[in-house]
């Protein structure tokens, strides 16, 4: 039932999600939309080579995607790419080929489990590691490209 994914944890995650805003020059930005349900996130990303520095976000989702912004912007700063990528498949595999949840300081995703019997709600709950991984992609592009190329 419904119930089950929108449990009392994911209201709060949902209901106080850090690092809301916009940073005055990130290193990239990124937008995941859902089709389906009309959420929306935009990113804001800062990296030092692989590792993240600052983040902030627009979130503007449902409940569920609310919480998984929550638990990304609880957990991305210190984080590396490759990290942020793995985390990003490892929560589709949760909830597309029933894989287990994230361990270590992302254990908190395991609360979107049940999430993987509402196939309509997988898109939201995606949005903000799709975001990540596109703007880390987007600082990774521009950074092997030769100096004349970017100016």
């Amino acid at each position: 039932m419904l119930n089950d994914i929108y449990n009392k944890r994911i209201i709060e995650l949902a209901g106080n999600i850090p690092r809301l805003g916009r940073l005055a020059d990130p290193d990239a930005s990124a937008t995941a939309h859902s089709k389906l349900c009309g959420s929306t996130v935009r990113i804001d990303l800062k990296m030092e080579g692989p590792v993240v520095t600052d983040f902030a976000h627009d979130v503007k989702a449902c409940a569920l995607g609310q919480a998984s912004s929550s638990i990304m912007a609880s957990h991305v700063v210190g984080s590396t790419a490759d990290e942020l990528r793995d985390l990003r498949e490892t929560v589709r595999k949760m909830l597309k080929e029933n894989g287990p949840p994230p361990q270590g300081k992302w254990a908190d995703i395991a609360l979107l489990e049940p999430v993987r019997d509402y196939k309509a709600r997988h898109a939201s709950t995606m949005l903000t590691f799709d975001a990540v991984v596109d703007a880390i992609g987007q600082i990774e592009t521009r950074a092997s490209q030769p100096a004349a190329a970017q100016g």
